[in-house]
């Protein structure tokens, strides 16, 4: 399948962007988790306050430093709009991601490997979805790994066919971005949900 036609986006390391234009893309439920479920795991998440999540996700991020040597995600704008935001980083640093059961059926790889990256999340701003955002997204998160020499990048995508999925549940990112950045499915671990890989 085609990717649907996307408006240019300007998609930067998130330490060029700032971080009112992060927390503009974070609204609604994304903006309560602040990217950090992935990344802490859901014990050390669930208990702690949405300031202390922004807090850190702060200075992972770097944003307002373009000199910073280590950012973990991307932010896209469409003109000067802020419109989404994309976790990306070495697929060690996502407790969740290790913790879970799920991705790893079947599999028997070392989870440290700091080789291998992932794409954790995607946020599309309300009011900016369906036209096609994620496509330049997981294209960048490719290249963005690439650059800072991952060996290959994993994502998770939810099949949406033939279900009622909410938003929030699509931040995992749905399958024709993955296949139209080169992709291929690894596992197919639950009915809904794909382990993705693409060789770099």
């Amino acid at each position: 399948m085609d990717a649907p036609a996307a408006l240019e986006l300007r998609i930067v390391p998130a330490n060029e962007a700032t971080w009112d234009d992060l927390q503009t893309i974070l609204t609604g439920t994304a903006g309560n988790c602040q990217c950090q479920r992935q990344r802490l795991g859901d014990r050390d998440w669930w208990h702690m306050p949405p300031s202390e999540r922004g807090a850190i996700l702060r200075e992972e991020t770097h944003c307002d430093d373009p000199r910073a040597a280590e950012t973990i995600g991307l932010v896209a704008y469409d003109g000067d709009e802020p419109v989404a935001w994309c976790a990306v980083d070495r697929r060690s640093v996502f407790g969740r991601l290790r913790g879970s059961p799920v991705p790893w059926a079947g599999r028997d790889e070392d989870k440290d490997d700091d080789t291998v990256w992932a794409i954790a999340c995607m946020i599309v701003r309300k009011g900016h979805r369906g036209r096609g955002h994620t496509y330049p997204l997981v294209a960048a998160a490719v290249e963005h790994a690439r650059a800072r020499g991952a060996a290959a990048i994993e994502g998770y995508p939810l099949l949406t066919a033939g279900s009622q999925v909410i938003w929030d549940e699509l931040n995992v990112g749905a399958l024709g971005p993955f296949t139209a950045a080169g992709f291929a499915e690894i596992t197919h671990p639950t009915k809904r949900r794909l382990v993705m890989r693409l060789d770099l």
